[in-house]
Order: C-alpha cells, then structure tokens, then sequence
C-alpha cells in the first residue's frame, strides 16, 4: 500500500519576503520624526485648545459687540463675526511657523546629542531619505496639521457661538448669512502649503544643514553667517542687497498681497494669484538652493557620528 509522499525539504522553506516598496522607508521616516517630535502636534493642538478657551470666555463680550455692530450695517457686522475666526486661523498659522523652524535646527543635532543616530545608521535607510523625510515635515505634515486644526476649531468656535447666541436670545442665522468658513480654510492651505512650505524652503533647508554640521548652539550658527555677510556687505559696499533679500524672503511670496487686505482679513480664494508664485523665478531658485542645502545635509550626516 504507498504512503503519501512526505514535502521536500525545499517545500517546507518559508516563502521569500515580498520586496520593500522604495516609498516604505521614506513613510516609515516620517513616522519616526511625528514619533521623536511630539512638539509637531502637541503646541498646535495647546494653541488650538487656548484659542478655543479664549473664544468662549469672551463670547460674552462678542454678543454685545455684535448687537452694536448690526445697527451699523452688513459689512461692520460681519467683520465683528470673522475677526475671531480670522485671529484663530493666523494663531494656528504662526505657531506651525514657529514649530517648523525650531524642528529643523534640531532635527539633526538631537539625533547625534542622544546618541540614537547610531541605531537609526543601522537601518537600511539611506542618509538622504532620512534628510527628505526631516524636509517633509516643515513642508507638508505642519501645513496640513495646521489647516486640519483650524477647521476642527473653527467648527467648534460656530458651535459655541450658535449656542450662546440662541441663549442670548439673538438668532444664529446671523452666522451663516455673515460667516463664510470654507474660502478662509482655502486660503490657509494656500498660506501653508505655498508660502510657508515652498517659499521658505531654503531657510528650512538651510537650518537643517546647520543641524547637521554643528556640534553646539546651532541656532547661534545658522543666524550668525547670515548677519555677519549683511553686516560685512554694508560695511565693504555701503549696500543693503542682502538685508532686502531676507526681508524679500520672509516677508512673503509674490501673489501673497494680491488680494486686498485688512483688519486681519482672510479674504476670497479668488483673490489669490496662485500662478503669480508658481511661476516665479525666484520661488524656483529657492527650490534649487533647498536642494543643494539638503545634499550637503546628507552628506554631512553620513560622516557625523554621536556627540
């Protein structure tokens, strides 16, 4: 009577592991820096949270300046309605801002100061996925983190004030007749994606170069190149190209006062002259500059051990 055959040797080997999708360890990478850098979403989520606190402890104040502004007219009533709402969205705004340039001088010395620099070497991850990946988080997660904060907040903001203008025995149609949410989180992601991430690329680019290359104070080393070729450019030419170009670059990108301004106004996403940055030879340039700063970073990094 035959047996059945018994599996060979070859057919009780494990099957081969399926190849790593070259985007698996940038994603990984990313997750890494959200990981380390609780402070990415821990100070937007406390400002969002005091933004909120604040709005209702001066609610009060706002539904009596509500009633004198409707006696006045439409437009005074609605800029009393979209001031708070305006004031939430740049707060929001500026702390991403902040947070973007404090994570990137850090980025790379905190990894080489707690001596975890050595592990994350040990991974089959390569220097420059590791210095994209620390660039996509001014760039892309903080923008979008903070428009993501500012609609939940600004929809918990007309909750309370629907609320307590009904308890107040005004009608909350008032809100959705003067308040138009959706183009101010238009021109937000607008605000973060292309002026906060794509103009200010080279300076984030910049700051991450620096972390990776100093040893100590690196804030102290990224500010101090820049204002010494200032001060040695007005004292060698009596000119000031330099200081206009900083002051050009962080005071905002062509197209970001093509529409009209205000009194902290947001106004519509059809005021934005989007083509105006897109297709501006100086956005581009900082793009090229970025991406040198980001190759020297990962060079630099691949030869740095801990400190």
């Amino acid at each position: 009577m035959s047996t059945p055959s018994t599996m060979s040797e070859f057919d009780r080997q494990p099957p081969a592991p399926s190849a790593m999708s070259p985007t698996q360890p940038f994603l990984w990478s990313i997750r890494r820096e959200i990981w380390e850098y609780r402070s990415i979403y821990v100070a937007p989520l406390m400002v969002a949270a005091l933004t909120v606190f604040g709005f209702l402890v001066g609610s009060a104040h706002l539904v009596g300046k509500m009633r004198a502004a409707e006696a006045l007219g439409s437009m005074q009533l609605q800029e009393v309605i979209e001031r708070p709402y305006n004031f939430a969205a740049m707060f929001l705004m500026g702390i991403a801002f902040l947070v973007s340039l404090f994570y990137c001088i850090e980025a790379m010395q905190g990894e080489r100061r707690d001596r975890s620099i050595l592990f994350w070497k040990s991974l089959p991850v390569s220097d420059l996925t590791v210095v994209l990946s620390k660039m996509s988080v001014p760039l892309i997660i903080l923008p979008l983190l903070a428009v993501w904060l500012t609609v939940i907040t600004h929809l918990v903001m007309l909750l309370l004030n629907a609320l307590i203008l009904q308890a107040s025995g005004m009608s909350a149609t008032v809100l959705w007749t003067h308040l138009s949410l959706t183009p101010m989180w238009m021109m937000m992601a607008y605000h973060m994606l292309a002026l906060h991430g794509l103009w200010m690329a080279p300076v984030y680019s910049w700051m991450l170069l620096v972390s990776a290359w100093a040893r100590r104070a690196a804030l102290l080393w990224a500010v101090l190149p820049l204002a010494a070729i200032g001060v040695v450019e007005k004292i060698a030419f009596n000119t000031t190209y330099f200081a206009h170009w900083m002051q050009y670059r962080f005071g905002g990108a062509p197209g970001a006062g093509a529409y009209p301004g205000g009194d902290m106004a947001m106004h519509e996403w059809s005021h934005l002259n989007i083509a105006q940055l897109l297709f501006h030879p100086s956005l581009w340039t900082g793009l090229i500059v970025s991406a040198f700063f980001l190759f020297a970073a990962a060079r630099i990094r691949r030869s740095r051990g801990p400190m």
